[in-house]
């Protein structure tokens, strides 16, 4: 009996202990930048210039919505096009993503409950102003993919927070939460 009880309060430890470590609730989705209206109908890498200019101008968490808009909308849009040659949009979707989205990321890193909010934000506008320049109507299977793509992403940093800040931390980065 003994044996069990200790079992008992072991898994209640266990237990509290991962809440303990559990991200808190992120709050609601992050609002979109305003500027996305004169992208409407725009071939996505404009969003990661347009990602770009914001976090230059220091309007970071506008920079990271806008970024992953455009990742969403660029993963679409070669997904619905599979055969493009592939030194055009796939590499400049490949560089973009290297040279803006590096330190897009690393930005976001530093607080996982706001990059999850900014992903919901994304979620919500996507649905919200469907692309223009690659219409989920003419390509259903592709968006929906690419919207759970993201979607398993913000649920992989959920499960997880703390090892995202276990890795900035082994890099010497400072984690903002």
């Amino acid at each position: 009996m003994e044996s069990v009880l200790r079992a008992v309060r072991w898994l209640a430890l266990a237990a509290l202990l991962a809440c303990a470590h559990a991200l808190p609730p992120p709050g609601p989705p992050m609002e979109a930048p305003a500027e996305l209206t004169e992208l409407q109908g725009s071939h996505p890498a404009y969003y990661y210039q347009l990602a770009a200019e914001l976090f230059k101008a220091g309007r970071k968490d506008d920079a990271l919505f806008t970024f992953y808009l455009g990742q969403l909308r660029y993963r679409t849009l070669l997904l619905a096009h599979p055969d493009a040659p592939k030194d055009r949009d796939p590499a400049v979707f490949a560089t973009l993503s290297e040279r803006i989205g590096r330190p897009l990321n690393e930005y976001a890193s530093a607080d996982v409950a706001n990059w999850v909010r900014t992903i919901d934000g994304v979620l919500a506008y996507d649905r919200d102003h469907p692309d223009k320049f690659i219409s989920p109507a003419e390509y259903p299977e592709q968006s929906a993919q690419t919207r759970k793509g993201l979607a398993a992403f913000r649920d992989k940093l959920l499960e997880d927070p703390e090892r995202v800040q276990k890795i900035r931390h082994a890099n010497g980065l400072e984690n903002r939460n």
